[in-house]
């Protein structure tokens, strides 16, 4: 199966005449004039953009993606790709919609005419992995316009297929090419091909919607669908109907009275928000996906793909975006190396010197005038020198910021995005290790010092009990540590309680 599914994408290739593309750029031009002659009964007459449009849908969803990333990134990409691609954001041929049906009486055991008290068969959006479809409840279900998401039939097989074959060119990148393990493409694939499973079960991506509701509650800046939890299943998913104009409509937004500059500022303000207040983010941001409201906030969609950091990922990240911030390159290679990332002997100040070329350059520009892609390229080669190791769990991550970039593009060429994300970021750090992340850690840890202070007193007893053939370093050092810990949270607690003192005093 997996040579078959090489056949067709080589088939593919080959029919949309994606070759040509590649080897158009060859000096002499020979090896196209061959090509062309040798497969004389193709024909190239279509614009190469819609060639390659017209070649991803054909290869499916994970292709599909891939382009859907590629229609981001204008700066890199020439504009009659772009323009093209753009169009898999939310134009993917949608699959017949009889189809649809017979999965909805499939999830549901009955018919979409007894589950809906409307329903539209015409889908509203195509996308790669689902189409949605209109609908309206029974009046004894609230009779709320909501949106049913149907996942495409029989997609796991295919998905498997092409996952295997990345997995398999993984693994010869890993043995043939120098680089190969230090960046581990095998661990890239496998996390990739984690969240593209989680797609699959639009039970996840409710929920999914739900915590990121949650999250901006009476948020100003953004807004997410409720989820009806009583019609989804792992194939349907049936949430709020959300009205909004599409985010790369900005003629029509201008139209609305919507300012694309502020707009900008709270794309930003949303990304850092969800990355280092929640640790929870929206990982599949390209513009089909986002709409905005009539008063100006954003309507996230498509809640397929998430991604999540633990607090250490966050600490480090939050410190190297300030330090970057700060053009403090030195903390930038020292928490490189502190966290693992690079090797304990790198020379800081060699590191240090070649991050400065990196960087130093983009500051104090607007958007416009800075390629992030041509920037994270020079950072690759940087890495390499220094052996960085690449860390697969910030891989969504890393693509949310690409489309970050192209959004801020769009909208507002002249943002200042180091301006308008480091009054953030401070604030999040002042939070983290000021006295509020004090108080919050003390607030954690006061469950477990009160079951752990009490015991205190036997385990002493306990240890010098023990006969003294025993060797008693290992408990001394846990009973020391403790104690250590016991002394710190009583300084901490009588700090608290004179300042209670104090503010009731005055």
């Amino acid at each position: 199966m997996r040579l078959l599914r090489l056949l067709k994408i080589a088939s593919v290739a080959s029919r949309f005449g994606l070759d040509e593309m590649v080897l158009e750029h060859e000096p002499s031009g020979r090896l196209v004039r061959l090509a062309n002659a040798l497969q004389f009964w193709r024909d190239l007459s279509t614009p190469r953009a819609v060639r390659l449009r017209l070649a991803l849908e054909s290869l499916g969803p994970i292709f599909v993606k891939f382009g859907q990333v590629l229609s981001t990134r204008r700066d890199l990409m020439p504009m009659d790709i772009a323009d093209e691609l753009a169009k898999l954001q939310d134009r993917v041929p949608p699959f017949a919609s009889d189809l649809a049906l017979a999965e909805i009486e499939k999830a549901y055991g009955r018919p979409a005419s007894e589950v809906f008290a409307e329903f539209d068969p015409t889908p509203i959006a195509s996308a790669s992995i689902a189409q949605v479809h209109f609908a309206k409840l029974h009046a004894e279900d609230g009779g709320h316009e909501v949106a049913v998401k149907v996942l495409r039939p029989n997609m796991l097989s295919v998905i498997e297929h092409d996952l295997a074959l990345m997995d398999n060119l993984a693994m010869l990148l890993e043995k043939l090419w120098a680089d190969g393990k230090r960046l581990k493409p095998r661990e890239v694939v496998a996390e990739f091909a984690k969240y593209l499973r989680d797609e699959l079960d639009l039970m996840r991506e409710a929920a999914n919607a739900s915590q990121l509701r949650r999250n901006f509650t009476d948020s100003k800046l953004l807004i997410v669908p409720e989820v009806h939890w009583d019609f989804c299943t792992s194939t349907v998913m049936v949430m709020e109907r959300m009205k909004g104009t599409p985010i790369s409509q900005t003629d029509k937004l201008r139209a609305e009275g919507i300012n694309l500059s502020k707009l900008s500022a709270a794309g930003v303000e949303i990304f850092f928000t969800q990355v280092f207040r929640d640790g929870f983010f929206h990982a599949d941001m390209h513009p089909g996906n986002i709409f905005v409201a009539p008063d100006g906030r954003y309507i996230a969609l498509d809640f397929g793909i998430v991604g999540t950091l633990t607090d250490s990922d966050k600490n480090y990240l939050a410190q190297n975006f300030l330090a970057f911030f700060r053009r403090d390159y030195k903390r930038v290679a020292e928490a490189h190396i502190e966290s693992g990332w690079a090797p304990k002997d790198t020379r800081v100040d060699e590191f240090e010197a070649a991050i400065r070329a990196v960087c130093e350059p983009i500051f104090d520009r607007p958007l416009k005038d800075i390629s992030f892609g041509k920037v994270l390229l020079r950072l690759f080669q940087t890495s390499r020198r220094f052996n960085v190791e690449i860390q697969p769990q910030l891989v969504m991550l890393q693509k949310t910021l690409l489309n970050i970039e192209g959004l801020g593009r769009q909208l507002d060429p002249e943002l200042d995005l180091w301006t308008t994300a480091k009054p953030f970021l401070e604030r999040w750090m002042s939070e983290q290790i000021g006295w509020r992340g004090l108080l919050r850690s003390f607030k954690q840890e006061a469950p477990y010092l009160a079951r752990t202070l009490p015991q205190l007193p036997r385990l002493v007893h306990q240890a010098l009990a023990q006969p003294a053939k025993t060797d008693l370093q290992p408990q001394l050092e846990r009973l020391i540590a403790a104690q250590h810990q016991q002394n710190r949270w009583l300084a901490i607690i009588a700090l608290l309680l004179a300042l209670l003192v104090g503010a009731l005093v005055y």
